[in-house]
């Protein structure tokens, strides 16, 4: 089971939040041992020469929530895979990829004997009477799909995207991904499902609203209902019928005041979410201490400003196809 439990976002009054990381990637591509491409460096375009310019072929679709950019941040010692094997293309995709792609190797820096090795050997596995993809495995289309190495490219591990060996191989849609590490699976596909996950940024509502707060004076501090709802994000695997779908449901919001002259309601500095949500709107004629808020103690007249913020903590639980759930 993959723990994806505890994800919160940190920010003050507005959110600075980590920029998306997609998961789709390119791939680097070598036959299994059989065509090795030589090595010419990074292309104009940025990436290795080679790379298989694919986009696993895996669904996502977002449910719930008010929307959002914001990605979450795990508490845990958890990131998403910096590469994994997924299908990537049909065979009439695959045979008009490398039509192409060798189409453009007639000059330097290719060698014209390694490329002429290189496409001895990929017809030697593509070609018309080849034992392991006889013709691009045509006669099959409709009926799976080729699977290759996908790099995360926005993953901050350099090393853990090379991870995965390049090796290419074909699943029929009705049978199942075969196992190994890497390979997509239910629990894979949550931990994708979870790096698309995107929420609203935290923006408290305070009252009293107006700059400055009142010294002694309770501020009543709450989340806007409408936006703050679970977030479900399913990921699938196109033609295989699996999936798994996580679903991100606010919590807690914790409050720090920014400094020691200020008294937290509750003392926890925590507000606990409920069927009403986080903390409570404050209201014509409302006195008293509330649910949730801060009573500074100390005016700001010759220290500046207190830097109060909020965090907002999610938690993530996932359910696949195949029965399966876990936090």
């Amino acid at each position: 089971m993959t723990s994806l439990r505890k994800l919160g976002l940190i920010a003050g009054l507005t959110v600075l939040l980590l920029t998306p990381s997609p998961a789709y990637a390119d791939d680097f591509f070598e036959e299994d041992g059989n065509v090795t491409v030589p090595d010419t460096g990074e292309t104009d375009a940025g990436h290795e020469a080679g790379e298989l310019n694919s986009q696993a072929r895996i669904t996502f679709t977002v449910t719930g929530g008010g929307g959002g950019s914001g990605a979450l941040t795990s508490a845990t010692p958890w990131t998403p895979p910096a590469c994994y094997y997924a299908p990537t293309h049909t065979p009439v995709e695959f045979e008009r990829y490398w039509a192409e792609f060798y189409a453009g190797k007639a000059s330097p820096p290719w060698p014209e004997d390694d490329l002429n090795d290189m496409k001895d050997a990929h017809e030697a596995t593509y070609g018309p009477d080849a034992d392991e993809f006889p013709d691009y495995n045509k006669d099959l289309q409709g009926e799976g799909m080729f699977w290759t190495r996908v790099i995360n490219r926005e993953h901050p591990d350099r090393a853990g995207q090379m991870a995965c060996a390049a090796r290419t191989f074909w699943v029929d849609f009705a049978d199942p991904p075969p196992p190994g590490p890497g390979v997509v699976d239910s629990t894979l596909l949550a931990e994708l499902a979870w790096e698309r996950t995107r929420v609203p940024d935290t923006e408290v509502t305070l009252n009293p609203a107006d700059a400055p707060q009142k010294v002694n004076f309770p501020t009543w501090v709450w989340l806007d209902d409408a936006t703050f709802e679970p977030v479900s994000v399913r990921a699938e695997l196109d033609g295989y019928g699996l999936w798994a779908e996580t679903t991100a449901t606010p919590t807690h919001l914790a409050l720090s005041p920014g400094t020691q002259d200020a008294v937290t309601h509750p003392a926890s500095g925590v507000c606990e979410a409920t069927d009403a949500g986080i903390g409570t709107p404050w209201t014509p004629g409302a006195s008293g201490t509330p649910p949730c808020g801060i009573t500074y103690t100390r005016a700001t007249t010759n220290s500046g400003t207190y830097p109060l913020s909020a965090s907002l903590t999610w938690d993530i639980t996932w359910t696949d196809s195949l029965g399966d759930s876990g936090t």
